[in-house]
């Protein structure tokens, strides 16, 4: 199974970015897909995620409002579309999948839960 995540890069605040996680090695749709994110000498929290039908989203209140997770299954791939961005927003983003035998609702958040995770891809707004 690989998660390989693209789109990072260096942006002033207030742009945008959409980042895009590709899935290759299992069953796209049996998943649900979270996006979470590192910022330096700080513990990995979560950012948003959807389930495997692409209809419930859940959002990190700091993001809710400026972010937007989609995802195409034809495509295998998750995106994470981010808004008004600003330089607390600095981090590392992962994308991850949950498989459909865990409870979307309990575990949407849940890093330990999470089956497969992606290398990360480095986003920095600068100020």
């Amino acid at each position: 199974v690989q998660l390989v995540e693209s789109g990072g890069g260096l942006v002033q605040a207030g742009g945008s970015l959409r980042l895009s996680c590709a899935a290759s090695g299992l069953t796209f749709s049996n998943y649900h897909m979270g996006w979470f994110r590192q910022a330096p000498g700080k513990e990995r929290e979560f950012a948003a995620a959807i389930d495997w039908s692409g209809g419930i989203t859940r959002y990190a209140d700091s993001v809710k409002g400026r972010f937007t997770i989609s995802r195409v299954d034809a495509a295998k791939t998750v995106y994470l579309r981010m808004n008004s961005l600003k330089p607390e927003d600095t981090a590392v983003y992962y994308c991850a999948a949950l498989g459909l035998g865990k409870s979307y609702y309990r575990n949407y958040d849940a890093i330990s839960e999470y089956d497969y995770w992606g290398q990360g891809t480095q986003v920095t707004v600068s100020s």
